[in-house]
């Protein structure tokens, strides 16, 4: 049962052969929930955060689903409204997010790991009228609730939320409701979320999602768990279900397709802990983002060799690159599918190693059901080889709607009938997209315009480095200069003689064009909830203790 099932045919003659098939009405909640509920023994969750692992069915979450969604109306929450879920991966948020699908109403996912002022803004933004929210969230939003106008309820999911004054116990809501519901009769079309966009160059946007835009994810989910699904597959990432990468990519992508998830809550990424869960509950497909590879890359020389079953791993958010790949071959056993997408229009090119040669570096080629293309300022295609921004034709199924309550920001993300994504690449002769920088990160430096992944990548092939970030900063007589911020492996010490060593790296293997002209030892990058750099943030400082070699 899927509405996208791919054979091992070459990936050209799968992308030429493909057509899209769109239900009339269509719901995420009925789609990824209730059609399984015939099979009372089918495992849709296994919960291991506690000291045992909970099994939840697809029969089960449908009956506790329907409960909460008559729970939530008796609150008053009808078609379009936002119900706020402020969980991490856990069986109730599913529960907030299938209940609010199956009203009609419009889920505002938001990351426990927010702090107050970004919660206020998106609670604000989106006119949430509820929010469902653990203990996590309970003292920011104790701080902040009365600065909401439009919020008119809290659910608590544990019972020390329920301490918050005012706060509803979800437990009790759901007890007291019915197991009866005939689902709100949606539309592809039709506001299914509002998702924040990351704000990796600035403030965050909310993207509304169509229920349709699900099943623009189903193309790009089989061909990067390499043909999913397959007898045996169960789904992980250490990806927070409030981002589209763990929700859609992993959660509902996975459930549309009766395949098992795993979820498991961690305030931090632990790389041991990650090794230990791929291994301990035989997971099949993994969904990593790269900062976390990188992670569990320090740790795996270090490590007695995991009794991995591991079929699939993609990942997307930064470039992978040739380094993590070749790793990932070594450690993981697999070779990583780097795909490529945003908040607004996710999935929408990438790699599938069971039918296709990966090329290092690269992200890939267009998915199935995707036309995707390099296009200059006009919004005209470019020729192979030339920089140029990537634009996806409209109509696309996986295409956001608008920005919620911001049609200047909707209207300047179009250019005709193309939606614009902000990011800069290259295709090959062969098809092959070749991501260089996001357009804001481009570094313009004399008569070059340089990426400034290639320089990070090549700066974390020397032993001493564990992760770096480069930025543009202004320069006199060049217009902008690199600059390196760099956090070294643990064993290692910041010093003039190791900056230097440092540039003289990049330049021997990118070029004198391209090394940076400063570099700033640093304990931590400011990372998104997500693990996407924010160099628009390092951008912003100067340190005049910038270790030179110049």
């Amino acid at each position: 049962m899927g509405l996208v099932r791919f054979d091992r045919r070459p990936f050209q003659e799968l992308y030429d052969t493909f057509q899209w098939r769109i239900p009339q009405v269509y719901n995420i909640g009925v789609d990824v929930c209730d059609k399984w509920a015939e099979d009372p023994d089918r495992v849709a969750l296994i919960d291991v955060t506690g000291a045992q692992a909970a099994r939840y069915t697809f029969a089960e979450l449908t009956r506790r689903s329907n409960r909460w969604a008559n729970a939530l109306a008796r609150l008053g929450v009808r078609r379009r409204d936002r119900v706020a879920i402020i969980l991490s991966q856990r069986p109730e948020t599913a529960l907030a997010h299938i209940a609010t699908y199956k009203l009609g109403a419009i889920a505002v996912p938001l990351a426990t790991l927010f702090g107050e002022d970004a919660l206020e803004y998106r609670l604000r933004d989106s006119g949430a009228r509820v929010v469902i929210f653990d203990s996590l969230a309970a003292p920011k939003l104790n701080r902040i609730m009365h600065r909401l106008s439009d919020l008119e309820h809290l659910i608590a999911v544990d019972g020390t939320a329920l301490e918050l004054p005012g706060a509803l116990a979800a437990s009790t809501l759901e007890e007291g409701a019915s197991e009866s519901l005939t689902p709100a009769e949606t539309h592809p079309q039709d506001a299914a979320l509002i998702m924040y966009t990351s704000g990796t160059t600035g403030p965050p946007k909310g993207a509304v999602l169509p229920h349709s835009a699900l099943i623009g994810h189903l193309p790009a989910f089989v061909l990067f768990n390499n043909l999913a699904p397959q007898s045996g597959d169960i789904l992980w990432s250490p990806a927070d279900w409030a981002w589209i990468g763990g929700l859609f990519n992993v959660l509902w992508a996975g459930w549309h397709y009766g395949i098992p998830v795993v979820a498991f809550r961690e305030p931090k990424f632990d790389p041991e802990r990650a090794f230990w869960i791929l291994e301990h509950y035989g997971i099949r497909n993994a969904f990593i983002f790269p900062t976390a590879l990188k992670l569990m890359r320090q740790v795996s020389a270090s490590q007695v060799r995991y009794g991995l079953h591991l079929r699939s791993v993609c990942s997307a958010g930064e470039p992978v690159g040739e380094e993590l790949i070749s790793w990932g071959q070594e450690i993981l056993g697999v070779t990583i599918n780097e795909f490529f997408g945003q908040t607004e229009m996710n999935l929408i090119a990438g790699n599938c190693a069971e039918i296709m040669d990966v090329k290092p570096g690269s992200i890939g080629k267009p998915y199935p059901g995707h036309q995707v293309e390099v296009l200059d300022e006009d919004g005209q295609r470019i020729p192979p080889g030339e920089l140029g921004e990537v634009g996806i034709r409209r109509p696309d199924p996986v295409m956001f709607l608008e920005y919620w309550n911001n049609p200047e920001a909707t209207r300047r993300k179009f250019m005709g009938e193309w939606a614009m994504m902000g990011d800069l690449a290259v295709r090959d002769e062969d098809g092959y997209l070749w991501f260089k920088a996001r357009k804001d990160d481009l570094i313009k430096s004399g008569a070059y315009r340089i990426g400034p992944g290639e320089v990070e990548e090549c700066l974390l092939r020397h032993p001493a480095v564990a992760m770096a970030a480069v930025v543009g900063v202004p320069d006199a007589e060049r217009g902008q200069v690199i600059k390196a911020f760099v956090r070294l492996a643990s064993d290692q010490t910041p010093s003039l003689a190791l900056a230097g060593e440092l540039q003289a790296f990049v330049k021997e293997r990118v070029g004198f064009h391209a090394y940076p002209r400063s570099i700033e030892f640093v304990d931590e990058l400011p990372l998104t909830t997500t693990g996407k750099l924010q160099r628009f943030v390092l951008r912003q400082r100067t340190d005049p203790s910038d270790l030179r070699a110049d």
